[in-house]
């Protein structure tokens, strides 16, 4: 899965139609020529999508825009197959596994102008393809507008430190963020294990080693145990995605090693219950007892668009390692010994919820009240909270 810049296209790799042969190929632009247009029609785009029967489409603050190119109509099946060939080049192994699979992770480098995290896969018996777009600088705090307490992630000496959302809400820009300041930092040793490589980490103060599924490992929980070996002081692990690698993430963390991961969870009771999940129900209290001494951070994003247009903004939930957090972990949640109630007492230590965090941007005049209340956790008590806004017409209570 090494990122090649314009390789030489192989032959498709899906049949473009069902039981049919391919139709004669048209000319058509080149890939690197599509991408830059596309990348040109919008400001702020987040990912490119291919669809045969559509244009081209790119996404803008969370909506799908389409983009008419000279020189190139709607998408064909054999248009798109054509691209995700280019895409693929000489990678066997990503070939492999989308006839196998029916989709394959590939990242792709346009020189000088961005790298793309692409997912290829088949419908319907066609390719249709997804790139999110990788900024070719490594985004600071500011420029995320992270919340400052978060700089305490580089000062830490191990445990588990979680970075979680729905795709698309930022987990890959905050983490490479909070890489970014260690790697400013300190004189550490940090391994990467990621599916694909994202944002490229120059060596600075520390050295840092980025491995990709398939090119320099076959599996997270394979290059997790190996990394144990490798004397990292830091170990980034692209997502915990079963029972294996979060075990070995866990020992790591326990081990001394500071261990960065993301999960697909909405908040932080979410993501406690998704990892005490994966394992057996004779297993889970001693998960509940390990991961309860081990988590250091839990930070959740929700990327909400804004009410004047112009994009999108990140409400963050930050629940932090305290004596009380740590209990409710350890113990299980209950009435009135809840991580929110906890997050809401936190402030003071760091911590934050998102129902407050999203009243703030309504009464500031971020966010539209409709929308900030659709995104809240407890839509109910938002509102509640802010009965005496007059910013807007009255949402149906969720």
């Amino acid at each position: 899965m090494s990122t090649t810049p314009n390789p030489a296209p192989p032959a498709a790799p899906a049949t473009t139609t069902p039981g049919s042969e391919a139709a004669p190929q048209q000319q058509m632009l080149p890939t690197p020529v599509i991408l830059g247009a596309m990348l040109r029609a919008a400001k702020n785009v987040s990912d490119l999508i291919f669809s045969p029967g559509r244009f081209p489409q790119v996404e803008q603050s969370g909506q799908l825009v389409p983009v008419k190119i000279a020189g190139l109509n709607v998408m064909t099946a054999e248009d798109t197959a054509r691209i995700a060939s280019h895409l693929i080049g000489a990678n066997k192994s990503a070939l492999e596994k989308l006839k196998a699979e029916g989709s394959c992770d590939i990242s792709y480098s346009l020189p000088r102008v961005s790298r793309f995290r692409v997912n290829i896969f088949t419908q319907r018996g066609t390719c249709a393809i997804v790139m999110r777009v990788i900024p070719n600088s490594i985004p600071d705090f500011a420029t995320l507008n992270l919340p400052p307490q978060l700089a305490d992630c580089a000062g830490l000496k191990n445990g588990v430190v979680l970075v979680t959302g729905p795709t698309g809400s930022g987990k890959s820009s905050t983490l490479a963020a909070i890489l970014n300041l260690i790697n400013e930092e300190k004189a550490y040793h940090v391994v990467t294990i990621e599916d694909p490589i994202e944002f490229l980490h120059p060596h600075k103060k520390a050295t840092v080693h980025q491995r990709e599924l398939h090119s320099d490992t076959p599996t997270f929980a394979l290059a997790l145990r190996a990394a144990l070996r490798q004397a990292p002081k830091v170990i980034l692990v692209g997502e915990m995605r079963d029972r294996e690698t979060t075990e070995i993430a866990l020992e790591a963390a326990e081990t001394g090693h500071l261990v960065f991961s993301t999960l697909h969870t909405i908040d932080a009771s979410k993501t406690v219950e998704r990892i005490i999940g994966m394992f057996s129900l004779a297993d889970q209290q001693t998960i509940r007892n390990r991961f309860a001494k081990s988590f250091r951070y839990i930070i959740s994003q929700r990327l909400i668009p804004r009410k004047d247009g112009l994009g999108r903004v990140a409400a963050i939930e930050i629940l932090k390692s305290t004596l009380r957090t740590r209990e409710y972990i350890e113990k299980g949640e209950e009435e009135g010994r809840s991580l929110i109630d906890a997050m809401r007492d936190g402030e003071l230590e760091g911590m934050q919820d998102f129902d407050n965090q999203i009243e703030k941007l309504i009464r500031t005049g971020v966010l539209d009240l409709d929308t900030g209340i659709a995104y809240a956790s407890n839509a109910g008590n938002l509102r509640l909270q802010l009965s005496d806004f007059g910013g807007g017409p009255q949402a149906e209570l969720v």
